[in-house]
């Protein structure tokens, strides 16, 4: 019942920056863990960051020092400010929800439909 709702896909050169917004919404009240990962064609699906509610997060190497993931736990929504884009960042990104529900009786995970991120050079 819980669907994420991904917005700031689209086409950058490289060097440019993109800032992508991922909005939870449904019946989960509160969230552990929300994120992004990313796929591109012939390769698999690879974490880029990751954020606990407290706020620890955890980059790909290849993004450190680049990304930068940021929450707004009252309105659900994680965000990704890309700056210095390289071609090959050109993915479908997917926003990612970890969390427990129902009082700790439920595991969740949910997945965004994916935003496309172009990188041209």
């Amino acid at each position: 019942q819980v669907q994420l709702v991904e917005s700031g896909g689209g086409l950058v050169q490289a060097g440019g920056s993109l800032r992508l917004s991922c909005a939870a919404s449904g019946s989960v009240d509160v969230i552990n863990n929300m994120g992004w990962y990313r796929q591109s064609p012939g390769k698999q699906r690879e974490l880029v960051a990751t954020m606990t509610r407290g706020g620890n997060a955890d980059y790909a190497d290849v993004v450190k020092g680049r990304f930068t993931i940021s929450r707004d736990n009252a309105q659900n929504t994680v965000y990704l400010q890309m700056n210095s884009l390289k071609p090959e960042d050109t993915a479908v990104y997917y926003c990612n929800l970890r969390t427990v529900a129902g009082g700790g009786f439920r595991f969740v995970e949910v997945w965004g439909q994916g935003t496309l991120v172009t990188v041209s050079s």
